[in-house]
């Protein structure tokens, strides 16, 4: 019952702030098949904080399908993205952990697009993998190699948040089976992992880059934007 009253909750707090003036807008930019309410990230983060106080859930098995109703079932854009804020919610941090991963591989393959994908790679992957290096590693190193493209962004990505603790056999790992795929999101998300660690180790990077002669112009061109 507490993970329903939650759904009920967001979905009826979502109609309540909607803006369908703002939506069509929304749903252009993301290219999205999903129709928005029209609330904008801001508003919908107050929202988050308020619904999720109010209907604290008491288990991981309450949580998860709170989360998954909120997915599964979303009529709306918001929907998926509230179910993402609560996946990240301060109090269900102790869930964290490897069992969570068929979880976000669900969310993942079924949500297929950026705005998902990049904030469950790396702010939900990313912690786990820190927490968990040698389980997670074995995961990422098979995703990294797997048929879903989304699956091999995250893979890739996931440790944009990790600074001096990256792992850098497993981020060039992770990146090498991708290097010839012509996929936009794959290049782009190689660059963008490579940047990230200029910030720590520009040498590390420039040597895997001169060593990576097959690395697509725009993986490169991101990769050393910073430089």
């Amino acid at each position: 019952m507490s993970s329903a009253a939650l759904v009920d909750a967001a979905r009826r707090a979502l109609a309540e702030s909607a803006d369908p003036a703002r939506a069509p807008e929304m749903r252009r930019y993301m290219k999205s098949e999903m129709p928005y309410r029209g609330v904008p990230k801001p508003e919908r983060a107050k929202l988050a904080k308020t619904l999720f106080a109010e209907h604290a859930l008491p288990d991981v098995e309450s949580w998860t399908r709170a989360v998954l109703s909120l997915w599964r079932d979303a009529s709306f854009r918001e929907e998926r993205y509230l179910a993402i804020d609560l996946t990240g919610d301060r109090r269900y941090r102790p869930w964290q952990t490897p069992e969570r991963l068929p979880l976000y591989e669900e969310l993942i393959v079924t949500g297929a697009w950026w705005d998902y994908v990049d904030e469950i790679a790396s702010r939900r992957v990313g912690p786990i993998l820190r927490a968990h290096p040698e389980e997670m590693s074995v995961h990422m190193r098979r995703w990294a190699r797997d048929a879903d493209p989304w699956k091999r962004r995250t893979s890739i990505i996931c440790q944009l948040g990790s600074k001096a603790d990256t792992d850098t056999e497993l981020l060039a790992d992770c990146i090498e089976p991708s290097i010839g795929d012509r996929d936009f999101f794959l290049r782009k998300g190689i660059g963008w992992a490579l940047r990230q660690h200029t910030r720590v180790d520009p040498g590390w990077v420039v040597h895997f880059v001169d060593t990576h002669p097959d690395l697509s112009p725009l993986s490169k061109r991101e990769a050393l934007r910073n430089l």
